[in-house]
């Protein structure tokens, strides 16, 4: 994961600098600009420029990947053409990359950013829009990126919004950023989320022909489980350790257990990370599965002075004072900084399955009323603004990139076409959940664990607690906003 940012009117360097400065948390391991017909690696706290710029483009790394196959290199990149600039990671890398080299692409490619570079400049005939959307049907990722060929400008977001992509304009000036406070660094007062799959092209919103949530097929429940392994064992490839932000339910253990036969057999290293207050529901549940699993499990036993200290930086990057937005948040958070600690940079969530697979229990309504498919599509339609910017958001804060297996596109596709009473069984169903509880259970997980019922994190953890009972009687948390 990365920090992209942009400008485009009159503004000076110094404003693409201050916007890389408010959100280098996300790319600690290298900025570089490009400001007109110059790209620069540079040193934020070291580099100044007062002149005046029509077009930049500005970007923070996050190193993930460094193998000899592949790498995360400094960005923008161009060619003779285009200049790029790109935040997430494409699972289908190789196979881009040895796509342009059969069209007779000459250059090295190491990096995910120069394989989509490489594949639009490919398909670009004059007409960078139909390049763009000619690419997105090819690439499997979590992306968002900006692109410029010396006339356009293209604004592109993955199609669930796993990367967060905002933006503004006035009559001035127009920007755009991974971080709201980017934004507003320098001047933007109202700020717009680029919507998932949708592209902003000259600053004109374009959406997709059909969005990931109305495609409707017939869905075969047989291959949920083939297409979740594939996505968990995709979101590790190439990498040597992940951290599993873990609660102890049916989500996080089950990818645990497909995370821990991968490990098995190419060497990746493992950890669990749980997060609560001692004694808590979470707690507990996951110590028991972390035995069950036979994998080493990281503790952060949470107090009152723990979470006020961290509630000023959560609420400011979530960008919101909602109780339950912020309880889960700092779960995030906290998970999080565990990893960054033991210097792991990629986490591995279940963020997703509860609306795939009917896990809340506002959904036992929606079946009772025939509403769940229709349900399950709204919420997965609005998660990118709802949980994923939080999540994101907060994990970010401790530099550590978010991985969701469960929202793979395919994966998603697929779960959204299987039958309501493959998810909830009947009105009683308190479990919910079935198919994916099902599953987990014959892939090896015992029952205790498969169908432990399911509890909001904010709850698990003990955190909701804490904030009505001691923090908000003395905080206001607006202040922080």
């Amino acid at each position: 994961m990365s920090s992209i940012v942009g400008l485009q009117g009159k503004f000076k360097g110094n404003d693409i600098v201050k916007m890389l400065k408010t959100s280098k948390k996300r790319g600690p391991d290298a900025s570089g600009v490009y400001l007109d017909d110059v790209k620069l690696n540079i040193e934020l706290d070291e580099f100044s420029d007062d002149n005046e710029y029509d077009i930049a483009f500005g970007h923070n790394l996050l190193c993930v990947y460094d193998t000899n196959e592949r790498q995360d290199l400094p960005q923008p990149v161009s060619n003779d053409k285009l200049v790029l600039v790109f935040d997430g990671v494409l699972y289908n890398f190789r196979t881009i990359r040895n796509l342009v080299g059969k069209v007779g692409v000459e250059a090295e490619i190491k990096s995910d950013a120069e394989a989509l570079l490489y594949l639009i400049d490919f398909y670009n005939k004059g007409d960078l829009l139909k390049a763009i959307q000619m690419a997105q049907r090819l690439i499997e990722g979590d992306y968002a990126f900006a692109l410029w060929d010396g006339e356009n400008i293209a604004i592109v977001r993955d199609s669930l919004g796993v990367k967060p992509l905002f933006y503004s304009t006035n009559d001035d000036l127009k920007g755009f950023a991974s971080d709201r406070q980017a934004l507003t660094a320098v001047g933007f007062d109202e700020i717009e989320t680029l919507k998932p799959e949708h592209i902003l092209f000259n600053w004109q919103d374009i959406a997709p022909a059909q969005p990931i949530y109305e495609k409707i097929f017939e869905g075969d429940v047989a291959k949920i489980d083939k297409l979740l392994k594939l996505s968990v064992s995709k979101r590790v490839e190439e990498l040597y350790e992940v951290g599993v932000i873990f609660s102890g339910g049916v989500d996080s253990s089950y990818l645990a257990l497909l995370l821990r036969e991968i490990s098995e057999n190419i060497g990746l290293k493992l950890k669990l990370y749980a997060v609560g207050s001692e004694g808590t529901h979470d707690i507990e549940a996951a110590k028991y599965a972390a035995k069950f699993l036979n994998l080493d499990l990281e503790i952060c036993e949470i107090t009152e002075d723990m979470v006020r200290e961290a509630l000023p930086e959560v609420v400011k990057a979530i960008g919101d004072d909602n109780l339950m937005k912020v309880g889960v948040g700092l779960t995030t958070y906290f998970a999080t900084k565990m990893l960054a600690r033991d210097g792991i940079k990629v986490a591995i969530s279940g963020q997703g399955a509860d609306e795939l697979f009917g896990g809340y229990k506002r959904y036992l309504e929606s079946f009772v009323n025939d509403t769940l498919n229709y349900d399950i599509r709204t919420d997965i339609a609005n998660m990118y603004h709802v949980n994923l910017e939080r999540d994101g958001a907060c994990a970010m804060l401790n530099s550590v990139e978010l991985r969701l297996p469960f929202l793979d596109e395919n994966l998603v596709e697929l779960a959204l076409n299987i039958q309501d009473n493959k998810k909830i069984v009947s009105m009683h169903d308190d479990m919910r959940k079935s198919i994916l509880r099902k599953l987990a259970f014959e892939e090896g997980l015992d029952y205790e664990i498969a169908y432990r019922p399911k509890k909001a994190a904010q709850y698990g953890t003990g955190i909701d607690k804490l904030l009505r009972k001691k923090i908000i009687k003395d905080t206001d948390l607006s202040k922080f906003l």
